[in-house]
This record gives structure tokens, sequence and C-alpha cells, in this order.
């Protein structure tokens, strides 16, 4: 399907160079990408994964989020650390790391953004909005 914007210039300032290089960069704000066609949510993208679409436009994430899956990570560090993958509340997920102990993070548990780029590896860090549940301390 062929969709005809009219304006060459909207199309060449999609999000190819945005993923690339953001237009202003914060430590404290992820950027993601959301399709003009369709208004799917996504991080780090080319293409629309839904329609395919290349007509993206690039926003600020609030920086909240849930826990959709965690797990902890002894391989090639040393010490144990986490590996979540948070869906946004825009709509889009992202892997990154949940400051908080490794057995008190579960899915479903809020978080928000507490910086954009881990100076290691690179990926967000996210710290925890509700004190883990402790029924016996």
């Amino acid at each position: 399907m062929y969709h005809y914007s009219g304006s060459v210039a909207h199309q060449s300032s999609g999000t190819a160079a945005a993923v690339l290089e953001p237009a202003a960069p914060d430590q404290n704000a992820i950027v993601f990408q959301r399709c003009n066609w369709c208004g799917t949510a996504m991080y780090h993208r080319l293409l629309c994964p839904v329609c395919q679409g290349s007509d993206l436009r690039t926003e600020r994430s609030e920086g909240v989020g849930t826990v959709r899956h965690s797990t902890v990570v002894h391989r090639n560090t040393p010490g144990a650390r986490n590996v979540s993958m948070i869906e946004m509340a825009e709509g889009f997920v992202v892997r990154g790391r949940v400051m908080g102990p490794l057995i008190g993070i579960h899915s479903g548990d809020r978080v928000r953004l507490s910086t954009a780029k881990d100076p290691v590896r690179g990926e967000p860090v996210f710290q925890l909005l509700d004190e883990p549940y402790r029924a016996w301390t």
C-alpha cells in the first residue's frame, strides 16, 4: 500500500536519523518512535513492526512503566544483575535494569526511569515506584 504524503521534506524528517542521533540528548529521558500510519509505539526501530511503514515520528517518554519480565544474570559480570523487560505507559517495550533487591523485582511492579543510559551497559536504568512487599520483616 502506497501513501502519498505530499511533502518530500516531511518524509525526509523521519526517525532514521533520530534513532541514530536524537535531536536533544537528555540523560533522564527515553526517546521512542510512533508510526504516523497506525499509531504503534516502538523503541529504536527503523520500520513499524505492524504496518512496515517508515513514516515515524520521535516522541519523548514520561518514564513510567511496568515490569513484564525480570531475570537475574550471573554471566559476564562480577556480581549478579537483573535484566528486565519494561512495558512503558506509551505502549512500547524496552530492555533495562531495575535497581533494588534482585529477589524483590517481579512482573507487575511499577517502575520509573532513573537514568536513560547506564554508563557501563548503555541500557536504561529504572527504580521501583512501590516498595516491595515484605510479609515477615
